[in-house]
């Protein structure tokens, strides 16, 4: 029985060590300041400093790779984490979503940190300081709904001014 322990352990080392020769890649996609949130809307201060600490690492083209970002198979967790955060939301990409969609992320940032699910709870597991409070929570839904109804108001006067015939 301790042979069969032994060999085991020995194989899962082997394959631990193993993970580590498959590297994520740890760039950041290049940050376009036209394509940023704060070229389609108004982010106050306060709001800048909210998303940079909760928001940024997994929803935006900023991400600050920690420490064990190198070791396998977090990395991999982390990597998809990341890809999937960008996919849904990214404030370096913002400004290239149409208004509908724009519209539509605004009103998800408010329902994402009401209801808890942002920042993952996976997350704040070592990045405790990215805990959002009540206040920064009351902070991201004023704003957000604020911009919401600006943008809306954009489009509605956009499309009043269109002639008929669409020009």
């Amino acid at each position: 029985m301790k042979k069969v322990a032994k060999i085991t352990a020995i194989v899962i080392a082997v394959i631990f060590v193993g993970m580590q020769f498959v590297r994520i890649d740890r760039s950041n996609p290049p940050v376009v300041v036209e394509n940023s949130i704060g070229t389609a809307v108004e982010v106050p201060a306060d709001i800048q400093q909210i998303m940079a600490r909760s928001c940024n690492d997994c929803h935006s083209n900023r991400t600050v790779y920690p420490w064990y970002t190198n070791v396998a198979p977090v990395s991999w967790w982390l990597r998809n984490h990341i890809d999937d955060g960008r996919r849904h939301f990214n404030a370096d990409e913002f400004a290239t979503y149409n208004l509908k969609k724009q519209s539509k992320k605004l009103e998800e940032v408010c329902e994402q940190v009401r209801s808890g699910e942002m920042p993952l709870p996976s997350y704040l597991i070592i990045h405790t300081d990215s805990a959002l409070s009540e206040s920064d929570k009351d902070a991201l839904c004023k704003w957000s709904e604020s911009e919401r109804t600006r943008l809306q108001r954009t489009n509605t006067s956009e499309t009043s001014n269109q002639d008929p015939n669409g020009r």
